[in-house]
């Protein structure tokens, strides 16, 4: 008998499974990485990617929009890389008061200038003009429409500058692929009916029902949400990219730069040779940790952990989900139509009624709920899943009870230490 410690909370909790039922462990590749931070950034400046160096790239008297992610991607490290990247733009002769940052909130709120600060860090915080993009209120330009008729509306402050430099992290996405790259811009920069209308596209087109399987984590090929976002982004023609990939430490191990389409692919690549995990066959249970506070502090923030662990489960198999989740639901938007739509068909119907992030991710929690026997072991109580199809449980042992009363006890399993990192892939 195996004992594991799994992140839970702002701790961990043991999990014991039977040797002769352990398929393994899923984590990711020990990569060596750049030996600093600062070496990495430094590395990718200096050999952009499809591109000339930023510095040869801007010219005295040019303005400069450098798209920032917001605070819910602070773990980004932004404060780390943006003072080596301003000096490179800064090398070509771009004045400081030329230079300001635009920080891609997306359909998120606005900051305060403390968030301003903690985003920008404290080399280049109070130096250089700092804007939160408003999808609802920001003026913005319209460049049209894309060929899957999503209306192109950003950010006429990007729009108006002489050079949009984007910036961010490469992660596995559940809806693009993966994030970063295009990203920055829609949703980053886009009016709130250029980002639904994109995200939408996750649905399959009518009258087909359901998830549009290309629209997954780790694909690209045929991604409708991805082509469009790529589309969109061309309309804008950013000058340059920088981009980073975190390492097992939650530092920042490598970096890429250059032209935001190519630079992007590379980053990809790095993120798949580090996070992406061939796996033989699928287990009869997943069990997985959404890597302890703060990713499990809600089930809104957990579920990419839910996305993850549904790629190594067989069909009908057992899925268990460590996530304190102490905030419960975390949106209200997901609880809506996790509590209030009692069917994947109901649910589905509000999701193209008026679709949202949030609603689409409960959407496809409920729909696991239904293909998988979904047990989530968190800090709430049942009543708050009740209806769902999802099952609670306090404890690790209280779940494998359930799940071996119901499968039986010789249950195939792969244990996944950081099911928010970790993307299974069936060989």
């Amino acid at each position: 008998m195996g004992v594991y410690d799994l992140q839970f909370g702002k701790g961990s909790v043991k999990i014991e499974v039977r040797d002769e039922d352990l398929l393994g462990l899923l984590k990711s590749h020990e990569i060596p990485s750049a030996a600093t931070e600062a070496e990495a950034i430094a590395k990718a400046l200096k050999n952009p990617i499809g591109s000339p160096p930023l510095s040869e790239m801007t010219r005295p008297g040019e303005t400069a929009c450098v798209v920032v992610c917001d605070l819910t991607r602070s773990w980004q490290r932004p404060s780390v890389y943006l003072p080596l990247l301003t000096e490179e733009i800064k090398k070509g002769g771009v004045r400081d008061e030329d230079i300001f940052f635009l920080i891609a909130t997306g359909t998120h709120r606005s900051h305060s200038p403390e968030e301003h600060r903690a985003i920008l860090g404290e080399k280049i915080y109070g130096r250089y003009s700092v804007f939160d993009h408003d999808c609802r209120a920001s003026a913005m330009t319209d460049f049209g429409s894309t060929s899957a008729g999503t209306p192109v509306r950003l950010n006429k402050l990007a729009a108006d500058a002489d050079h949009v430099i984007l910036t961010g992290a490469i992660t596995y996405h559940f809806l693009s692929g993966w994030s970063g790259g295009r990203k920055s811009v829609l949703p980053g920069i886009a009016s709130y009916e250029s980002v639904m209308a994109n995200h939408a596209l996750a649905l399959n087109p009518l009258p087909a029902k359901g998830r549009n399987a290309v629209c997954r984590s780790g694909n690209v090929d045929g991604n409708l949400v991805h082509l469009d976002m790529a589309e969109a982004a061309a309309k804008l023609a950013p000058s340059f990219l920088l981009n980073v990939v975190m390492n097992g430490n939650g530092k920042i191990g490598w970096a890429v730069a250059g032209d935001w389409r190519e630079a992007h692919e590379a980053g990809m690549r790095a993120l798949d040779s580090v996070d992406r995990v061939e796996i033989p066959c699928l287990a009869d249970l997943v069990i997985a940790s959404a890597c302890g506070f703060p990713k499990d502090i809600n089930l809104y923030q957990s579920a990419k952990t839910l996305f993850n662990a549904q790629d190594a489960v067989r069909p009908g198999g057992a899925i268990v989900m460590l996530a304190s989740c102490a905030e419960g639901y975390g949106n209200d938007e997901m609880r809506m139509i996790l509590r209030e739509f009692k069917n994947a068909d109901e649910r589905e119907a509000e999701l193209r009624r008026a679709f949202t992030i949030a609603k689409y991710i409960g959407y496809c929690s409920g729909l696991a709920a239904e293909r998988f026997d979904f047990h989530l072991v968190a800090d709430i109580g049942p009543e708050l899943l009740e209806g769902t199809g999802i099952k609670i449980s306090r404890t690790p042992d209280e779940a494998l009870a359930k799940i071996r009363a119901a499968h039986g006890a010789n249950l195939k399993t792969w244990l996944m230490p950081h099911g928010a990192y970790t993307l299974p892939k069936l060989a």
